[in-house]
């Protein structure tokens, strides 16, 4: 027996039976020729006769291969039956994730997590009503159905042939669930309201907006890197793309799923969902950055409250019956049984109404279209070409994402969220606006050539980094004065100069050397921010206690080359005393209404500046008795269990992270911090899954994953590739069936 299977008995062995955690296979590796477990397996009271034979048919007609890296290669007789084996193996490598992703779409997370969570669920459900999805669902195509039905086919038999799980709340998935999850971003549209005002309006209370909500905490950036560049601009004169997303780690499934039918898309899957959201098939590649558009509005309602109790709002000359709904949400109480809670809920033709403002109801507009959010996430994964691709784009359903593209014919694109509104450009719609007024509307959407994009530059690249569009394709890129302003709300971030600056210093890029740019050493922000701070410490006079205090670290800075590494002391220091100007000056670049990096560079006080780097030479210091500390001994990757929020220790084992967080300008981004006990910084986000892929006449690809492809601490695939993740060395991807060849772990059918 192996020591793989030696260990995943010995971990089966040592857990309870009401363990929630599960072990991936506790018998000999299987061939695909094995037996589906027998009908008497499924002993759950609701798993019918049919239903169960639907299974074993699924079952029958589905092989996975694991590779030597744990990743699943799933092959279905049909599309239908590569979504169920393509579930069922993300439930053997992370159930957990699969449900919570679940509980938090479906707004049923308080059932597991108690009364704290009811507001994160009611406003889930003011936005998704499971009653509308079923009805939804009914009217959904056919193959949609099909589909719907095999992905809850494969989460329901996974957890008939493994009693050992216990799931929280889901023991059960049904085919309509898929519609309230339907584009796997890490935050979607709705995280745009706060919850401390959906409480506020819903009880009455005063309930004050927290520093996070208002933007005062330092926050590590989410979003993504997207670099797509033209046969032109490489040296074997191939298309090339990266997929760098920055979420939270172990946030999605890296798998390879093919069917007879055609389908044979590679990528990352968020869990619980049965398209791959960030990948690529042998001719087309596509990698998702988050937005700045501004497609998500708030209007601001006059209500008129009549002696009945009964409310409208003004509609221009009109009054509009006010919709109210009731919705009844469930939340565990501390004893582990259920209660209810109650709320009548309003809304407008706007939206729902999610807070209180200056006297008025503020409705919240944004999309919805699930059914058509599901297909284009789905049907993006089998096209052939650009022009595919964007028939696809054309059920305008994508609300969040920016589109890096590149394909097998040499074209490159950039394209924004194809659901977008058209409106009127004399507003600010950054602040609510007058729902009375019917000029504020929405009038329809934008065509999708009326948006910025780029298609095929001259300049043989296309990039976004969550910043502008703007310089998506340096001085071939849209311009700001052609398009309203709503086309972008964030500006520029430190990691779009860099970006242009590693794509503008070749044409000649290989796979190799687009890995090497991806991880490129530089700091865009320091080498701004830094000037500012060693010219207020030139300006003291000689004599003062602070310049002979500080004249060693602002020596370390002066000199500085701005890249980060796990040796350099410098990294360290400068990113202590940026944590500490971020915070003595976030407040004020909040009221001023600047990125905090705009406002360090034009408006910090040489005090600020000063006190900052005192405060990070005392904090180095006290918690590392030095403030030369080289990096890498404080910014550290840990992973000691699966669960979904982590547990820290400096005392347990760690590895070194070169790259720095992305609010620094580093393109390999690493969000960690000090948590409660610790005084080394922990990542929890930034890179994830991060691949090349070349589009020759034959594809390659190279990829790493945080971690490894397993949430499960007995498996060899729960942190095998974390060494690979620090250092950026991405390894090869067995596309092809004969890449596989010499690299397979097992062979099985689900269920055996």
């Amino acid at each position: 027996m192996s020591r793989w299977k030696v260990e995943q008995l010995m971990s089966q062995a040592r857990r309870t039976p009401v363990s929630r955690r599960h072990v991936l296979g506790t018998a000999a590796a299987v061939s695909a020729a094995a037996a589906v477990p027998p009908a008497a397996a499924f002993a759950a009271p609701q798993r019918t006769l049919p239903e169960q034979a639907r299974w074993r048919r699924h079952a029958a007609r589905v092989t996975i291969t694991r590779d030597d890296w744990g990743v699943a290669h799933i092959m279905g007789e049909t599309n239908a039956d590569a979504v169920f084996g393509m579930m069922y193996a993300q439930a053997e490598d992370d159930f957990d994730r699969v449900e919570h992703n679940y509980l938090v779409a479906l707004g049923r997370l308080a059932e597991a997590e108690g009364e704290s969570a009811i507001w994160q669920d009611l406003r889930q459900r003011l936005f998704l009503d499971p009653a509308a999805l079923k009805k939804d669902y009914a009217k959904c195509p056919s193959w949609l159905r099909e589909l719907t039905r095999a992905w809850a086919d494969g989460l329901n038999y996974y957890l008939a042939t493994h009693p050992e799980v216990r799931p929280r709340v889901l023991d059960r998935f049904e085919p309509w669930m898929p519609l309230s999850f339907s584009e796997g971003s890490i935050g979607g549209d709705i995280e745009s309201v706060l919850l401390t005002q959906l409480e506020a309006f819903y009880t009455g209370r005063s309930v004050p907006v927290t520093d996070e909500e208002r933007g005062l905490v330092l926050r590590e950036p989410t979003g993504s890197n997207g670099f797509a560049i033209a046969p032109s601009h490489t040296r074997d004169g191939h298309a090339l793309l990266l997929i760098n997303p920055h979420t939270s780690f172990f946030f999605r499934s890296e798998q390879h799923v093919t069917s007879k039918e055609g389908l044979d898309v590679y990528g990352a899957a968020t869990w619980g969902q049965f398209f791959i959201y960030q990948g690529f098939n042998a001719h087309t590649g596509w990698m998702h950055t988050t937005s700045g558009v501004d497609n998500i509005d708030e209007f601001a309602e006059t209500i008129v409250t009549r002696a009945d109790g009964t409310r409208s709002y003004r509609y221009g000359n009109a009054l509009r019956p006010v919709t109210t709904k009731k919705i009844t949400l469930s939340f565990r109480t501390e004893d582990g049984g259920q209660e209810k809670r109650s709320f009548t809920t309003f809304a407008t033709h706007h939206g729902p109404i999610v807070r209180a403002a200056d006297g008025k109801w503020i409705a919240c507009a944004l999309m919805n279209k699930p059914v058509e959010a599901l297909k284009q996430s789905f049907l993006r994964t089998t096209t052939s070409d650009y022009a595919q691709y964007l028939r696809v784009a054309g059920l305008k359903a994508n609300s969040s994402n920016n589109t890096l593209f590149a394909d097998s014919k040499g074209e490159t694109a950039f394209l924004m969220p194809q659901f977008m509104p058209v409106r009127d450009d004399r507003f600010d719609y950054l602040k609510p606006v007058d729902g009375s007024d019917p000029a504020t509307d929405w009038h329809g959407l934008h065509s999708l050539e009326s948006m910025p994009h780029v298609v095929n530059p001259k300049n043989g690249w296309a990039f976004n980094t969550n910043n502008w569009p703007w310089t998506a394709a340096g001085k071939d890129s849209p311009e700001a004065a052609d398009y309203p302003r709503y086309f972008d709300k964030v500006g520029e971030n430190p990691r779009g100069p860099q970006a242009e600056r590693v794509l503008s210093a070749r044409d000649d890029f290989t796979p190799r050397t687009l890995i090497e740019a991806a991880f490129d050493t530089y700091l865009t922000a320091f080498a701004r921010l830094l000037p500012g701070l060693v010219a207020a410490w030139d300006q003291l006079p000689h004599g003062d206690g602070q310049k002979a205090r500080l004249a060693a670290p602002v020596g370390l800075l002066r000199y500085w080359d701005h890249r980060w590494a796990a040796k350099s002391t410098a990294t360290s220091l400068a990113v202590f005393w940026g944590e500490d100007i971020w915070a003595l000056t976030s407040e004020a670049a909040a009221k001023a209404r600047m990125s905090g990096w705009d406002y360090i560079a034009g408006r910090a006080s040489d005090t600020q500046r000063l006190d900052a780097l005192e405060t990070a030479v005392r904090r180095l210091t006290r918690d590392f008795g030095s403030w030369k500390v080289p990096w890498g001994s404080i910014n550290r990757y840990q992973r000691n269990d699966g669960a979904i929020v982590q547990h820290f220790d400096d005392a347990e084992p760690s590895i070194p992270v070169p790259f720095a967080s992305s609010r620094w300008g580093s393109l390999a981004s690493f969000g960690a911090k000090a948590y409660p006990g610790t005084k080394r910084y922990y990542g929890t986000s930034g890179n994830s899954f991060v691949a090349v892929v070349e589009f020759g006449p034959r594809l390659r690809a190279w990829a790493v994953t945080a971690g490894g492809a397993s949430g499960h601490p007995g498996s060899p695939h729960f942190n095998d590739q974390a060494g690979r993740y620090a250092r950026g060395d991405l390894r090869p991807v067995y596309f092809y069936p004969e890449d596989l060849k010499g690299h397979i772990e097992r062979r099985y059918r689900p269920g055996a």
